[in-house]
């Protein structure tokens, strides 16, 4: 891991934002690895629900999916402590096994913002426990919500500003809606959309059934993923309207599970207003992916299919060869999406992006708060977990 003057250094003389994770799932799991390649947030806590710490190391250093913990191109350590918690890196991370959200003490811990994975609490009502019991400072919840405020990441994240001021709790909506809102923007702000209609072909969840069973949300969600296409609801297009008010009413859309472990595929019908081509919707997507989406979008040329995209970090691929023109007002425009993968680094990015606000407007007020790399360190230093050692004994 990087040393604290580097960690000062990259972020401009701001403190990493320090995370609490509950709910330690497919989503849980990725946003603590994607957090191991970078240096402006450190994951300080998590909440889970396995047996044991060697339980938890397991699934950190183990996916089926995603590969061995190795894969991610760096040595990384995870150790159990004698205190019942782990170290990865030599850095201490607190390990809760509440159920309970009353009982997580996030502040004491070091936890300043909670990443809600657990799929259960949506609610605004429900994700606040974070911050009136456990003391943390704002929750994103990594699933679409009735009633928080919803961003998705240099799509509309600019309203932060102005919201924090009298909310707590935000929703970093879903993964779906993390690659077809910047797809949606970029078609809307360039030409116009008088109608569209998404298809994402997604790939099976946790919420899926191995064998055919009961499922309370419609029959076809209770059949066996294995060996099946099953078509289902998305909320997807419901959020974009939450992210894109001009497109209320203009976008809806379907979900299509299919029988692969990871990778998903927007399929975008779209009718636009101004007349135009294909070639200019994607030199579009370029621009974007050049400016104000950099990071977040991105165009392929090469015919590449799902599992070339296994650990891509990008909200949308926009594939070029496979999008398609009708007529100088109709195309078909597919993206491809890592939904485990690319979703934890925007929800990272997200964190990344209120703690930095959430100082500026610290030091607006009281200037001189953090301004210089000596009092960046000073903070990290004074908020770094205290030294720890390994347990001896090897860990499963």
């Amino acid at each position: 891991m990087p040393n604290i003057e580097e960690v000062a250094a990259t972020l401009g003389a701001l403190p990493p934002c320090r995370v609490g994770i509950n709910g330690f799932g497919r989503i849980g799991r990725s946003v603590l690895r994607a957090s191991l390649l970078r240096t402006d947030v450190v994951v300080t806590a998590i909440n889970h629900t396995c047996a044991s710490v060697s339980d938890v190391i397991h699934l950190i250093k183990h996916d089926s999916t995603h590969g061995p913990l190795q894969k991610l191109g760096k040595t990384v350590t995870v150790d159990a402590l004698a205190s019942g918690d782990i170290a990865v890196n030599g850095q201490k991370i607190s390990l809760f096994t509440e159920r309970n959200l009353e009982k997580i003490d996030w502040a004491s811990h070091g936890v300043e913002y909670v990443a809600e994975c657990t799929g259960k609490f949506k609610t605004v009502a429900q994700a606040s426990t974070h911050i009136t019991f456990g003391k943390a400072k704002r929750v994103l919840i990594s699933a679409p919500s009735p009633d928080a405020s919803t961003f998705v990441y240099k799509v509309n994240t600019e309203r932060y500003p102005q919201l924090r001021t009298s909310e707590g709790v935000f929703s970093c909506a879903s993964c779906t809606t993390n690659c077809l809102a910047p797809i949606a923007k970029v078609i809307n702000d360039d030409f116009g959309i008088v109608h569209g209609f998404m298809t994402t072909v997604h790939a099976s969840t946790q919420s899926q059934h191995v064998l055919d069973g009961y499922s309370k949300k419609d029959r076809r969600s209770g059949r066996s993923i294995i060996g099946n296409v099953i078509p289902t609801s998305t909320g997807a297009a419901k959020a974009l309207k939450a992210v894109l008010p001009a497109l209320d009413g203009k976008v809806s859309g379907i979900s299509v599970r299919v029988p692969v472990a990871n990778v998903s595929m927007v399929d975008l019908n779209i009718q636009t207003e101004k007349a135009t081509s294909l070639e200019e919707v994607i030199e579009s997507f370029r621009r974007a992916a050049q400016s104000n989406l950099f990071g977040v979008v991105t165009v392929e040329d090469e015919e590449l299919v799902s599992s070339d995209f296994l650990g891509n970090p990008y909200s949308a691929v926009v594939d070029a060869k496979a999008s398609v023109e009708l007529n100088p007002h109709f195309f078909k425009i597919i993206a491809w999406y890592d939904n485990e993968w690319s979703y934890s680094c925007r929800l990272l990015d997200v964190l990344a992006m209120m703690q930095k606000v959430d100082l500026q407007v610290t030091n607006e007020s009281a200037p001189g708060v953090i301004v210089t790399k000596r009092d960046a360190i000073t903070q990290v230093k004074s908020r770094e977990p205290n030294t720890v050692t390994a347990v001896t004994e090897p860990v499963a």
